[in-house]
């Protein structure tokens, strides 16, 4: 007995109609990316785990899917390079060594690091600044739950070659017209990450930047109960996690929290120059008109190592599910690939996570989901031959039209379209083809009537 076919897990497969929705979503973020001025690229799959480790920290190495060297995979690996034995590193080092001989490439972890590869391949052919959109998908060795997959596409825009904060408030912009083309409402989270360098200078834990930025950005899923009791784990001292709970907690307007945040940081240049830049930003989106959908969130750290400044991340307010957009600035990125000095900032959009909220809330237009608009019914090999030049005319006209491909019983033909939600149905028979008109049923209503080709296509065109 043959196994039952399935899919791993965190995958899934969409119908037609759920591509319908799909395609609403893409076409309404290329539609906006093009009207901000980003230009599309595509970048492969597979990237060379040399362009992949060490830039999301340890926690998203070991989230990537590491591809398997083709052919003999095993010949001329030395597997003691996983050995206990090997007692002078650590077991992950060992594994990573075990796996660089396995595996020399791995499925993309995100769209930003192939991006920035791309800047330094293609810098000759570049004018800066360069605004690209990206939507593709990516793959993640997660755990899978509500809301998170293992393959899933992001919608990337990003501006590289400038450190202009104009950047930071137009990219602001472009996520409220997403949603707002969406009909979601959303509440845009914003911080820097010089203000949560500058407190973990000020509290004397400069070191643990990156534990500290991990732990809190876990704030909404594990509580401040468990957020402190990581940072315990990760080394922080007593005194240094009782001087973060007042900063964590923090309350009040943009404004209040930030003139609260400013104390704390008078002594921390990083800090300082970190509320100047988000002030900045605040103040261009209130020119926007934007000020209401953005808050000031000092929880907020997006955990990948390398953002260097502001950083976003969009939640939906009438939905329980993660976020559905983020992003920051990074100014580091390139020069990994030897290409230092040039700042970026982008935001990437979560299709999965917003598809589901689309569907929870049930916004999608009608003709989203519309298929085929006119089903021409099939009594036979004669009747077909005169339909199909009526058919390719339709068609021409831009009217989604197909012709029911046997002779089947008439009830078997209008349950077809009944199931495929197609509006119309054309009736020809021999009637029909003596007087040069067609019989046209609207299958919402049943009325039936007579008219041309023509008349056909200006009612229905």
């Amino acid at each position: 007995m043959a196994n039952k076919p399935s899919i791993p897990k965190g995958t899934r497969d969409f119908s037609p109609s759920e591509m319908a929705k799909r395609n609403y979503i893409f076409d309404t973020i290329r539609q906006t990316f093009y009207t901000f001025g980003f230009q599309p690229i595509e970048t492969p799959s597979m990237e060379n785990l040399s362009t992949l480790m060490g830039k999301y920290g340890e926690e998203g190495d070991k989230l990537l899917f590491k591809v398997l060297n083709s052919g003999n995979f095993l010949n001329g690996a030395d597997l003691n390079a996983a050995d206990d034995t090997l007692s002078d590193v650590s077991e992950t080092v060992r594994l990573n060594r075990l796996a660089a001989q396995l595996c020399e490439k791995g499925l993309r972890y995100d769209l930003t690091v192939p991006f920035a590869r791309y800047v330094v391949m293609h810098r000759e052919e570049l004018t800066f600044p360069f605004k690209r959109f990206q939507m593709q998908p990516v793959w993640r060795a997660d755990r899978p739950q509500k809301g998170r997959y293992r393959e899933f596409y992001q919608c990337d825009a990003d501006i590289i070659g400038t450190d202009s904060l104009l950047c930071e408030a137009d990219l602001v912009q472009l996520l409220d017209a997403v949603f707002s083309k969406f009909g979601i409402r959303v509440c845009i989270k914003l911080n820097n990450r010089k203000i949560l360098s500058g407190i973990a200078e000020v509290i004397g834990e400069a070191d643990k930047i990156v534990d500290i930025t991990v732990a809190i950005d876990k704030l909404d899923k594990i509580g401040i109960d468990g957020v402190n009791a990581e940072l315990t784990d990760k080394g922080l001292s007593d005194d240094a996690i009782a001087k973060l709970q007042p900063i964590i907690l923090s309350s009040g307007t943009n404004s209040e929290k930030l003139a609260t945040i400013r104390e704390v940081l008078a002594q921390s240049e990083t800090g300082t120059k970190g509320i100047e830049e988000t002030e900045f930003i605040l103040h261009s989106v209130e020119a926007l008109g934007l000020t209401n959908k953005v808050e000031f969130d000092l929880t907020l750290a997006r955990g990948l190592n390398y953002y260097t400044g502001a950083i976003f991340e969009v939640k939906a307010l009438d939905v329980e599910i993660g976020s559905i957009s983020g992003g920051g600035r990074y100014d580091n990125l390139t020069g990994i690939f030897g290409m230092p000095g040039v700042s970026g900032v982008g935001i990437s959009f979560g299709a999965d996570r917003i598809y589901d909220v689309l569907n929870q809330l049930n916004l999608y237009p009608t003709e989203t989901t519309s298929g085929t608009k006119v089903l021409f019914v099939n009594f036979g090999s004669r009747e077909a031959a005169y339909c199909l030049p009526l058919v390719a005319q339709l068609r021409n006209a831009g009217i989604a039209t197909e012709l029911y491909p046997d002779a089947a019983k008439m009830k078997k033909q209008m349950s077809f379209a009944n199931d495929h939600h197609i509006p119309f149905v054309v009736i020809v028979g021999e009637t029909e083809m003596q007087e040069g008109r067609l019989t046209l049923k609207d299958m919402t209503s049943g009325e039936q009537q007579q008219l041309t080709a023509e008349e056909l296509i200006a009612q229905l065109g």
